[in-house]
């Protein structure tokens, strides 16, 4: 599905604004309770929720998504609810990310972005795992999506394989990053070097932030994520590719529709003539067929005498 101006726009600003969600604690200073999101998280979730609904608008309008491509939504959205429990999170086993990237892979960025954040929220339901670090996991998911239907199209066989799985294993500790930022504040404590100092230049925080999340979560939950991406994409990837790929071809994604004026009634034919009653056309004989003397001799040449006659 070809990504439109108009689709890219509403990415942008969606993006930015699911930015402005994880960063806005380095730039203003948080509450004093650790669960100062429980508050703003519902409003988020409402924010978000338009902004995914003028995606597929966007995209509706443009011609990206017909009603076939939402039941393809819909259906991968249900089976990867359905695939998350089976990791259930221990030790960083989320089997939730290699069907996204793949179905961003085929269906491109505005389908993958929409695809992980109703996948999650399906999976949140499914899970009972509501809560104010929903609309994050959303937005997050949604991003690994988006950025697995933008990479390089030309790049097929083994050598897509492996992009797809390096690309697998780095939004693994992308989503842990951003999973982190989000409570980083309000749970590192106060007075300690991996705390956020509220007021401390940007860098300074990033650095604390960096160090708090390189020991709780990236040699553990995060490496086990990249582990599981990189296993299901390589062992799988080939053969999901191949049926979402036949898939798209037979609903024919982006077939133009196009709607043809009914045909003109044809004017009865006037009725021909029969044809004895058709003018017979009679050709006089040549004169030497009808045999008329012509006075030509019987070579066909006038007489000498006639062709030296003066006159």
């Amino acid at each position: 599905m070809p990504l439109r101006a108009r689709t890219a726009t509403v990415l942008v600003l969606a993006s930015l604004a699911g930015l402005a969600m994880f960063c806005w604690p380095l730039f203003i200073a948080p509450g004093p309770a650790p669960a100062a999101h429980t508050a703003d998280a519902p409003l988020i979730f409402l924010v978000t929720m338009p902004v995914l609904l003028a995606v597929v608008l966007a995209e509706m309008s443009s011609g990206g998504i017909d009603p076939r491509a939402l039941a393809m939504l819909g259906v991968l959205s249900a089976v990867n609810a359905g695939l998350r429990p089976l990791g259930a999170g221990t030790a960083g086993i989320e089997t939730v990310f290699f069907l996204l990237v793949l179905a961003g892979r085929v269906f491109g960025p505005g389908f993958g972005f929409v695809l992980g954040a109703t996948s999650l929220f399906a999976s949140g339901l499914l899970t009972a795992g509501v809560g104010p670090w929903l609309p994050f996991q959303m937005i997050a998911s949604g991003w690994i999506g988006l950025g697995a239907g933008l990479l390089p199209r030309r790049v097929t066989g083994r050598a897509e394989i492996a992009m797809l799985a390096a690309y697998g294993v780095l939004v693994a500790y992308v989503f842990g990053f951003l999973m982190n930022l989000w409570f980083w504040p309000f749970t590192a404590g106060a007075d300690t070097q991996l705390s956020y100092e509220a007021g401390a230049p940007v860098l300074e925080n990033l650095h604390r932030f960096a160090v708090f999340t390189l020991v709780t979560s990236t040699f553990g939950w995060d490496t086990g994520r990249a582990v599981t991406n990189l296993v299901a994409l390589v062992a799988l990837g080939p053969a999901v590719l191949t049926v979402l790929r036949r898939a798209a071809r037979r609903a024919a994604f982006e077939a133009p529709v196009a709607f043809t004026p009914p045909n003109k009634p044809h004017k009865p034919h006037k009725p021909h003539k029969p044809h004895e009653e058709h003018e017979e056309h009679t050709h006089a004989p040549h004169p030497k067929s009808a045999g008329i003397d012509t006075g030509d001799g019987a070579d066909g040449h006038r007489p000498a005498a006639a062709r030296n006659r003066p006159g």
